[in-house]
């Protein structure tokens, strides 16, 4: 359980209040725009993101968002500092109480989003019903109390945002120097068919009824490349094919020839199989060309896409006549350095801005429950 000492410091014996969000706030839908004109009010309906930008306005600053309706939106919670357009898959909550800072109201409820979910029905397309959400219960400490927890949750907020803003200004640097390193005028150096870097290859077809919903071999398609793995393979099959068929090697790049084309994965050489035709890669010689420079050089590649239907696909011999710059190996090596540091910089999760911001959200999770477990209510089976 929580220590609560440093909430009860603040709150000093003085009494909280549990109210409905119906008692002290407005909680009402946005609706359709009048028009679809570009501005700069950003159009907040389902889902997380805003839905684009509007050149006219609905709802003052100051409000919370929540989704009414739609997959992947119901319960997230957004706190809109700006004016901008709600839409009719939204609600717009206020404050109408001297008690309720708005601000407050915001932690509280995304704190509390589970408990959002569990109030909408989710038969079909998941719906919050208003008649819900209004009967949805919070605390309501002093205003003395709700203000210094907002300084406090805040300042976890503002520089998540801080670290947030620097990461997009990194990976903005990082895309101008890959650019920068990559491109080679021509004479410079040598171009090469990538199929004279290397042999396209491939797994072995592994059939539907082969695979496994859980087991100790995961196999990758198409939809679960570079994720979680939804399918798996037996030992037996994996030790049998492995021998037998083409089989990655460590640190080689596995590239996705179907969905989203071009997303690439640098094999780790842990047992595991993908899905032939769809996860394909070339066997280079690193005497020629090094997997790391592939790495960086596949994310700037023009592939040759074939259309067809409503699926594109990269085919091998699409990939063969891919035209690649290969420099000297030393420039090779000095540019996969400078490159790998931007990526750590960048994208790692166990180092650089990205688990610097994730440690901070940690952090504001920590807290905010510490300072929004207020005792109980025992007349509010509902309350936070």
């Amino acid at each position: 359980m929580i220590n609560q000492s440093y909430l009860e410091k603040l709150l000093n014996g003085a009494p909280v209040e549990w109210k409905t969000l119906g008692e002290v706030c407005s909680v009402g839908v946005g609706q359709a725009p009048n028009s679809n004109e570009l501005g700069e009010y950003s159009f907040v309906n389902a889902g997380t993101s805003p839905s684009g930008y509007l050149s006219e306005y609905n709802t003052e600053s100051n409000t919370i968002t929540t989704p009414s309706r739609g997959q992947g939106g119901i319960g997230y919670v957004g706190y809109q500092n700006n004016k901008f357009w709600c839409g009719p898959l939204c609600y717009r909550i206020r404050s109408t109480s001297d008690n309720l800072l708005t601000r407050f109201l915001y932690h509280i409820m995304s704190k509390n989003t589970i408990k959002i979910i569990e109030l909408a029905n989710m038969t079909g397309v998941p719906a919050l019903n208003r008649k819900e959400l209004i009967g949805f219960v919070i605390p309501l400490p002093p205003l003395a109390v709700q203000a210094e927890i907002v300084r406090m949750l805040d300042s976890f907020t503002e520089l998540t945002a801080e670290l947030t803003a620097e990461l997009t200004a990194r990976k903005k640097q990082y895309t101008y120097y890959r650019d920068q390193l990559l491109t080679f005028e021509q004479g410079q150096v040598e171009w090469k068919a990538l199929g004279e870097v290397g042999n396209v290859r491939m797994c072995k077809r592994i059939l539907k009824e082969q695979t496994l919903s859980e087991g100790e071999i995961p196999f990758y398609k198409i939809g679960t490349f570079g994720k979680i793995p939804d399918a798996y393979i037996s030992r037996k099959l994996f030790e049998e094919f492995k021998a037998k068929y083409n089989y990655p090697k460590l640190g080689e790049i596995l590239i996705s020839a179907s969905g989203t084309i071009g997303r690439t994965v640098i094999f780790d050489g842990r047992d595991s199989y993908f899905q032939d035709s769809n996860i394909v890669w070339v066997e280079n010689d690193e005497r020629l060309v090094l997997n790391k420079y592939l790495f960086y050089f596949y994310q700037i590649a023009k592939w040759g896409v074939a259309e067809g239907g409503t699926i594109q696909r990269l085919y091998n011999e699409n990939l063969r006549k891919l035209q690649i710059p290969i420099p000297p190996l030393a420039e090779q090596t000095r540019i996969v350095a400078i490159l790998d540091k931007f990526e750590a910089l960048t994208n790692s999760i166990s180092e650089g801005l990205p688990r610097e911001i994730e440690l901070r959200k940690q952090q504001y999770e920590y807290y905010r429950e510490l300072l929004l477990t207020f005792p109980s209510d025992t007349k509010n089976s509902q309350q936070c």
